[in-house]
């Protein structure tokens, strides 16, 4: 039978996401269930593709729309994560899949189609960057071993959080995870994404999305991640620090408690997610013995005629990030979803 490339249905979701767990190269960005989310949460056209011989699917790719006059206009697989591009059980599938969205972007008149392949390198014609990279590493199933992992100051950090009597809970909802997330990245000058997308991410991933708070010995919520389960392997993905967490160093035992709960659970890989190289939270993961590995962020350009530059580094947003530091937190909490959604 001919292998043929279409836009998946709803009635696809039970027989995408077994694929997409059955793949080795597929991540949890690659489920179906991030159609729901970015559509629902930014009003963002999804196509979720698929390729499939006789009803059985041999390979994935999901996109999304992003259009702004401020930021541009692309295809991108995915926004607001870490991996994704084609996902595919055989080169043919890929290749369709591949020829489909180009096809689509041209189409679409984009200024680029963006893959974010973790381990593969799409096309080295196309032009990619190397401002980002990822750490994953595989933890030990002995508790105390992952613990005399971590190189040896970082490992003070960690003991220290746990002197200072910090406490862990799960959080049913996303109201505190999001009260220490949106202060914190305000301090740093960004804005925030609404508080609706954690709550669908909860709503839509279920048990596989996870919000662990840390308080403090006073019983104050004092720090928060919200964390991704997917096969053997988690993920911590959002996370917020209020300003007392540094002196209780309860972003150090956050991780710690994290990696040992994952560890009680059978988890294989901790995975530290995404980070700009030479940045604070680059820092920090190699302080933990992480070992920084390439992502391999490929641009196919449309009608643009270079690479994307929508992130912090660029120093055009260098004003803007000081301006958005003194915005009260409400207004930024308001306004911030408007910019954001463009910003994945």
């Amino acid at each position: 039978m001919s292998l043929i490339v279409r836009t998946a249905r709803e009635e696809d979701c039970a027989a995408w996401d077994a694929f997409v767990l059955g793949l080795p190269e597929a991540t949890f960005f690659h489920r179906f269930g991030w159609k729901q989310v970015i559509e629902r949460a930014f009003g963002h056209r999804t196509f979720m593709l698929l390729a499939e011989r006789g009803g059985h699917i041999e390979g994935v790719l999901p996109l999304a729309e992003i259009k702004s006059r401020l930021f541009g206009h692309s295809l991108v697989s995915m926004p607001f994560c870490v991996y994704g591009g084609i996902a595919a059980a055989s080169q043919e599938a890929r290749a369709m899949l591949d020829g489909y969205a180009q096809k689509l972007a041209t189409e679409l008149g984009v200024g680029h189609l963006e893959y974010r392949d973790r381990d593969i390198v799409h096309d080295p014609a196309w032009p990619g960057t190397d401002l980002y990279v990822t750490f994953r590493k595989e933890i030990d199933p002995d508790v105390e071993k992952n613990m005399l992992a971590i190189p040896r100051k970082q490992r003070a950090m960690v003991r220290k959080g746990i002197k200072n009597d910090l406490t862990t809970e799960l959080e049913a909802g996303v109201d505190g995870f999001f009260s220490v997330f949106a202060d914190n990245v305000h301090r740093h000058g960004t804005p925030a994404m609404p508080k609706r997308f954690f709550a669908l991410l909860r709503e839509v991933f279920g048990d596989d999305c996870e919000v662990m708070l840390v308080r403090g010995p006073d019983g104050k919520l004092v720090s928060s991640v919200l964390s991704f389960y997917f096969r053997d392997e988690i993920l911590p993905y959002y996370a917020g620090d209020a300003l007392a967490a540094r002196n209780l160093a309860a972003n150090d035992f956050k991780y710690w408690e994290l990696m040992r709960r994952a560890c009680e659970r059978g988890i294989r890989i901790f995975d530290y997610g995404r980070s700009k190289v030479g940045t604070g939270p680059y820092d920090f993961k190699r302080n933990w013995g992480f070992e920084p590995q390439p992502l391999n962020y490929r641009y196919k350009l449309v009608t643009a005629d270079r690479v994307p530059e929508n992130n912090p580094n660029n120093p055009k947003y260098q004003l803007f990030i000081k301006a958005w530091q003194h915005l009260p937190l409400p207004v930024a909490n308001f306004v911030g979803p408007h910019i954001v959604k463009y910003l994945g």
